[in-house]
């Protein structure tokens, strides 16, 4: 059992700094190459920080551990929204602008409802893995096109990075790849032996530790970008790796192999999943923003989930 702990703690250590230094050597390459800040944050980042999950999904669903695949990407979402967002407003509002509204935040919802509709006969196969990446596709080419027409003066009067940091943070990348893969494996041991231990489901393990610890990256970038003053890229990194989060991480996880969905998770975990957002959507066409009382708000409903997970 302890043997089981430390290769969970370690595991989620090696995927936050892992995840960490792959956000950042992105988005230094990023900027070499004169990509828009917003869509770094739904595209770049959010794909940065999602990659903890898309990992220990890809890993769990090959080693035969349906419910830690599932249960990570749905757990994740919940913790994102409830819990990262939650603490971000509570330090600081966010305001909401016209496309947070009208596209980003419909469009998370509708990718949510359509993770229900292809998980609802307990399975997700090969042919609907394809369908949610062809969504992801989609969803760049629109994100590229319709949000991002903003524009790139802080980039033109700031100097262009060296190629030579360039290429040091491509090195980095691939590092930070190969601490990912391997801290998920040894998360992957540590939950599995965990649930066995004590007797839990690892659906109750990937829901609650493994989704807190695969958060981890998205909470940090949150909290740096609302310290530099970039709300648009702390609340584009969270709808964007949640909407990631099941086209990516799943679409590719079910054309590897079939990826089986408990009644546990269709019967309560999706309810949540679904639930938080569509409760604080008219909170948020109320208000135009994301203010404290409705992060404490979030941050409760998280709080809640987990106890009723237990």
């Amino acid at each position: 059992m302890l043997f089981g702990w430390t290769e969970l703690v370690a595991g989620l250590i090696l995927l936050v700094l892992g995840g960490d230094f792959l956000v950042q050597s992105s988005i230094r390459i990023a900027t070499y190459l004169r990509v828009s800040p917003m869509v770094v944050g739904l595209t770049i980042v959010s794909f940065g920080t999602s990659f903890p999950e898309l990992v220990v999904s890809v890993n769990a669903a090959l080693s035969g551990h349906a419910d830690i695949s599932m249960g990570n990407v749905v757990g994740s979402n919940i913790a994102n929204l409830a819990l990262v967002l939650g603490i971000t407003a509570i330090i600081k509002p966010m305001f909401l602008t016209r496309n947070n509204l009208i596209l980003d935040w419909p469009l998370m919802l509708l990718v949510s409802a359509g993770l229900i509709l292809v998980s609802y006969d307990g399975k997700i196969v090969f042919y609907e893995g394809v369908i949610l990446l062809i969504g992801l596709i989609g969803y760049n080419l629109l994100t590229m096109k319709l949000g991002r027409k903003e524009s790139m003066e802080e980039y033109e009067s700031s100097s262009k990075p060296m190629l030579s940091n360039v290429l040091r943070s491509l090195l980095i990348l691939i590092a930070s790849l190969a601490t990912l893969i391997f801290g998920a494996n040894i998360l992957i041991d540590g939950a599995v032996t965990i649930a066995e231990g004590v007797g839990v489901s690892e659906r109750v393990i990937a829901v609650t530790i493994i989704a807190f610890g695969t958060s981890m990256p998205e909470l940090a970038t949150s909290l740096i970008a609302i310290r530099k003053n970039e709300i648009g890229l702390s609340l584009g990194n969270l709808i964007g790796s949640n909407v990631f989060n099941i086209l990516a991480i799943l679409g590719v996880t079910s054309t590897l192999t079939e990826v089986g969905v408990s009644q546990q998770i269709l019967g309560f975990d999706m309810y949540w999943l679904i639930g938080i957002p569509l409760l604080v959507y008219p909170l948020l066409i109320w208000k135009q923003r994301v203010q404290r009382w409705i992060g404490l708000v979030l941050l409760a409903s998280y709080i809640s989930y987990i106890v009723l997970v237990f």
